[in-house]
């Protein structure tokens, strides 16, 4: 991607969160609100709304691309294989957080990344709140670009031992038993949260805010953005069994940290 096509994918993200987004938000009626998988899987009149104008936009802008969302794959009019197969595809999650945006905390983001043959190119997170975009381009660096333009780079978190690690573990989705040897070993780190938002907590990973993060759960418009943001950064991930992750995938778990030894120390912490 060039300069020109970055800033109109930032442009659109942010268009799309003032229109259709921040408008709604605190202002839902209760017909507005319905879950999909179970009461942790709410979806809103936004999310459909704003994904089919990040749609029309991104078709607008790259017309040879296809464009996938997380709605869209839900009601079954579009398939996550489609990501392993020849040809760019645009991967959406217009609210990343709706749990926060249902419960009116503002803490949510949009999430956009471009993957050609399960290979991850680019990716976007931006913050409705903050009013700028976390952007990784593959080879070319993450940074952080604000409302005015102005870009900083970003970096993940120097090393550290498992026991002054902080990181995001989310446990939820784990089946047993890994979900109680996972829980019964969480102490050795130093610290452990979830904000019930994958955009901001890649965005704090990859900023080098905190070490960690670990996920069960593996949907593509929840990872592919953030983990090629992190990886940008300078960060390792890799799925448990310790291959590579690709966004096709939805199994398997994600641990992500600052380097190949960190993700080495804190898989034999956790996992092993």
């Amino acid at each position: 991607m060039n300069e020109s096509e970055v800033k109109s994918v930032t442009d659109l993200l942010r268009h799309v969160a003032r229109t259709e987004i921040l408008p709604r938000f605190k202002k839902l009626a209760p017909g507005d609100v319905r879950t999909k998988a179970g009461p942790l899987d709410p979806v809103t009149v936004a999310d459909v709304a704003a994904e089919q104008a990040l749609k029309a936009g991104l078709n607008r802008l790259f017309p040879k691309d296809d464009v996938i969302g997380e709605e869209a794959v839900s009601s079954g009019m579009a398939r996550i294989e489609r990501l392993a197969e020849p040809g760019r595809v645009w991967i959406l999650d217009p609210i990343d957080g709706t749990a926060n945006f249902t419960s009116e905390l503002p803490l949510f983001g949009v999430m956009a990344a471009l993957v050609e043959a399960d290979e991850l190119l680019a990716g976007f997170i931006f913050d409705p709140f903050g009013d700028d975009c976390a952007v990784a381009l593959k080879g070319r660096g993450s940074w952080l670009v604000a409302a005015d333009g102005a870009r900083r780079r970003m970096h993940v978190a120097a090393p550290v031992p498992v026991d002054q690690m902080v990181g995001s573990m989310s446990w939820r989705f784990m089946p047993e038993p890994l979900r109680s040897h996972v829980l019964h070993r969480l102490d050795k780190l130093a610290a452990v949260t979830d904000y019930r938002c994958a955009a901001h907590q890649y965005r704090m990973l990859s900023a080098g805010y905190c070490h960690a993060q670990m996920f069960r759960k593996l949907l593509p418009w929840d990872h592919a953005a953030g983990v090629l943001l992190h990886r940008e950064a300078g960060g390792h991930a890799r799925h448990f069994d310790g291959s590579p992750y690709r966004p096709s995938r939805t199994e398997g778990g994600l641990l992500l940290t600052p380097d190949e030894a960190s993700w080495t120390a804190l898989a034999d912490a956790l996992l092993r």
